[in-house]
């Protein structure tokens, strides 16, 4: 007989294997894991992105990647072009405007980021780089920039040549500032007129609503897969 069927005694002098040993533990732990998540907070999913012009492409993209990350449990809060109307970033400036404040502030608090981006000359716009420019505020932060956060990658662009490298663009940016890019990046084409109505076609939304899945599962897996190792090791 293996090590592993032989049988042992419990506490209570039942006989029991190793493997019924195991089971017992992994179900204990899943059972709190599943207990955790029930009276967890629902996760927040800040959504930053879009152009300077209303009802864009790129806003309706983000705007539908949060309605999925809302259908899963999500909380969450869209930051676009008003927002993200913003002095040019200046690590001098003491003082912050009252939308920089609020961009920094969401950010920190985030489980989840999604951010959305036009493709303009093979690279992300101005406007949506210069707000990640100011997650360098979060540098002293427990968390800083966006440390173990993941982060949903959408760019819209206008035939598919710029599609690539401004999504790869975009990625960069985001491991430079510590983020977990979602597996799956959407990369849009605009020319092909995929919203009717607010409504992506069926590639895109299928498309969106995994990566924004990916985001909310990131987010709800954080602290349980941390407790459920402690428990596991015995060092909860």
């Amino acid at each position: 007989m293996s090590a592993m069927n032989a049988a042992r005694e419990d506490t209570e002098g039942k006989a029991v294997t190793v493997g019924e040993r195991g089971a017992a533990e992994g179900a204990r732990v899943s059972s709190r894991a599943a207990e955790r998540a029930a009276s967890a907070p629902r996760p927040l999913i800040v959504g930053i992105g879009g152009t300077t012009r209303p009802v864009s492409s790129t806003e309706q993209a983000l705007k539908y990647a949060l309605g999925a990350a809302e259908s899963l449990g999500a909380r969450t809060l869209m930051l676009t072009s008003e927002d993200l109307d913003l002095p040019m970033y200046d690590p001098a400036v003491q003082g912050r405007s009252e939308k920089a404040v609020k961009l920094v502030k969401a950010v920190s608090e985030a489980d989840g980021v999604i951010v959305a981006s036009p493709g303009y000359h093979g690279s992300v716009s101005g406007l949506v780089k210069n707000a990640l420019d100011y997650l360098e505020d979060l540098r002293e932060a427990e968390h800083p920039y966006l440390d173990g956060r993941a982060v949903g990658c959408i760019v819209c662009v206008h035939g598919w040549q710029a599609g690539g490298i401004t999504l790869a663009a975009l990625r960069s940016i985001v491991h430079a500032l510590r983020g977990w890019p979602t597996p799956l990046g959407v990369a849009v084409n605009s020319a092909d007129q995929p919203f009717v109505g607010g409504e992506p076609d069926s590639s895109v939304a299928s498309a969106l609503r995994i990566m924004a899945s990916q985001v909310v599962d990131f987010a709800n897996g954080r602290a349980g897969r941390t407790d459920d190792v402690a428990e596991l090791t015995g060092r909860a």
